[in-house]
């Protein structure tokens, strides 16, 4: 697919836009007044992957954190304000990697402006975070009801004012619940600005059903080519997130990272726990950078040859199992006990090579 070509920036020395890979962050759900806890988060994050970590910044003296994240993980910290812009302000000066605002929250031009100040004059990345819950009052005397057109009009009207300023280092997203009014509004932006954009359906819900309505709104645009970066909001861990993240980018071609996984659904033939073997070994090499396709399946019919694509994978049969390359067994006879550990095994002579 093509990707429309946007400006490129960088937040803490990642590349966003400017037909850089597609990045994928996530945002901390711990308090943020418990070092610790956001401590051992922001790692696990980082461990699965995640290339930008953001963190609510509820109040000034919650920004005393921010040297110490930056210190501690090697991944680039967003604060995340609302209403306050002071906040913004104090995260900059403790050298935030970026700042994401809702223009809607902070609902006030000269307060909006001297955080654009500030972000020139500390170099900070700024994403205008357009809600369709909080678009400002200004624009909404100009709609008879919250939606796409009035996110992308503020957006607008806001790049403009960091312009004016002499700001340019902006990512945009707009973003609503719904799907279709989610589209709709990055549809129209993509067409009238080149700023980078952050993706992602917010509050999109539980992990399953949440990460199923974030692949087909976040899907859907990716396919025509917007977006630059994106978030899997779901209501769970954020580990969660990142994966959902990286499964959505493998799925449409856009980046290879990680286990791709290939299973049966399995059926009468099946003659194992074929979902608990799945399960368990997803979690065993999840954490896994090397792109390869692994089948797992449940019987001889599903096996070497309806996965033959795959650079490895297990067949099930009624009192064995098979081990293959690219559709040509390599090891058969397998007791079903040993089956997924000599799988991980043969994985991690592939890999290390």
């Amino acid at each position: 697919m093509k990707r429309k070509k946007t400006r490129a920036i960088k937040v803490g020395g990642v590349p966003i836009g400017g037909g850089a890979p597609i990045v994928v962050q996530s945002m901390l759900k711990t308090n943020p007044e418990n070092f610790s806890e956001t401590l051992i988060q922001t790692r696990e994050l980082k461990k699965a992957g995640c290339e930008l970590v953001r963190i609510a910044l509820p109040q000034e003296e919650t920004c005393k954190i921010i040297p110490f994240l930056k210190k501690e993980v090697d991944v680039p910290i967003i604060g995340d304000i609302h209403f306050n812009h002071k906040i913004a302000l104090k995260a900059m000066e403790f050298g935030i990697d970026g700042i994401r605002i809702n223009p809607g929250t902070i609902n006030n031009l000269r307060k909006v402006k001297e955080i654009a100040v500030m972000a020139r004059e500390t170099k900070t990345p700024v994403r205008l975070g357009m809600n369709i819950g909080s678009i400002e009052k200004r624009v909404m005397k100009n709609y008879s009801k919250p939606g796409a057109d009035a996110m992308v009009e503020s957006a607008l009207y806001h790049i403009a004012l960091f312009e004016d300023v002499g700001w340019t280092e902006l990512k945009v997203s707009l973003k609503a619940s719904d799907i279709q009014e989610t589209i709709t509004a990055y549809r129209k932006f993509s067409k009238r600005s080149d700023y980078p954009l952050h993706v992602g359906i917010t509050e999109a819900g539980p992990v399953f059903s949440g990460a199923i309505k974030s692949a087909i709104g976040i899907g859907i645009l990716l396919n025509e080519g917007i977006g630059d970066t994106i978030r899997v909001s779901l209501t769970g861990n954020p580990v969660f997130e990142v994966i959902a993240g990286y499964h959505i980018l493998r799925d449409l071609g856009l980046r290879k990272r990680g286990i791709n996984i290939i299973s049966c659904p399995t059926c009468g033939r099946t003659k194992v726990n074929l979902a608990d073997i799945v399960e368990e070994f997803e979690k065993d090499v999840n954490e896994f950078d090397q792109y390869l396709d692994v089948a797992i399946m449940g019987c001889e019919v599903n096996g070497p040859g309806e996965a033959r694509e795959a650079d490895i994978g297990l067949a099930f049969g009624a009192t064995s199992a098979m081990l293959f390359k690219k559709g040509t067994v390599i090891k058969s006879g397998i007791p079903k006990e040993m089956a997924k550990n000599i799988l991980k095994e043969e994985i991690f002579n592939m890999i290390s090579k």
